[in-house]
């Protein structure tokens, strides 16, 4: 059996900031609805990015867990929060659906972290796919 070490990117939960800004917000009755979504984030978002796949524990009591390796990733689409200090992403898997990352911490270099890690997958799968058999 081949072990293959992974390294960790980025392992924690949603900025914080996104829950002091929606904390501010309950003060209003329009704000309240933000600020239990912001809340239920705080206790139960995970995100762990890795080398070789990003993972997404979340849900009601952080019972959702996804798991996506970067193979199957086609893009990466984030939107800033907080004046930029914090983002929203989504990743476009190739089979057409979406995994949503709401409130990630330093969106801009995870982003590129993901991009980097995309691109090079589809490298390594071109030069496989080019040598066929001869390997």
């Amino acid at each position: 059996m081949i072990k293959s070490s992974e390294t960790i990117f980025y392992e924690g939960g949603p900025a914080k900031g996104d829950l002091i800004v929606n904390l501010l917000a309950a003060i209003t009755i329009i704000g309240l609805p933000f600020t239990v979504g912001a809340i239920v984030r705080a206790l139960w978002l995970r995100f762990r990015i890795t080398s070789r796949r990003v993972s997404v524990n979340g849900g009601w009591f952080g019972r959702d867990k996804t798991q996506v390796a970067y193979s199957q990733v086609k893009e990466v689409l984030s939107v800033p929060r907080g004046i930029g200090s914090w983002g929203d992403m989504v990743l476009v898997l190739k089979d057409g659906s979406r995994l949503e990352m709401r409130s990630v911490p330093n969106f801009r270099e995870t982003k590129q972290y993901i991009s980097d890690r995309i691109n090079s997958t589809a490298q390594v799968s071109s030069l496989n796919d080019a040598q066929g058999f001869a390997a």
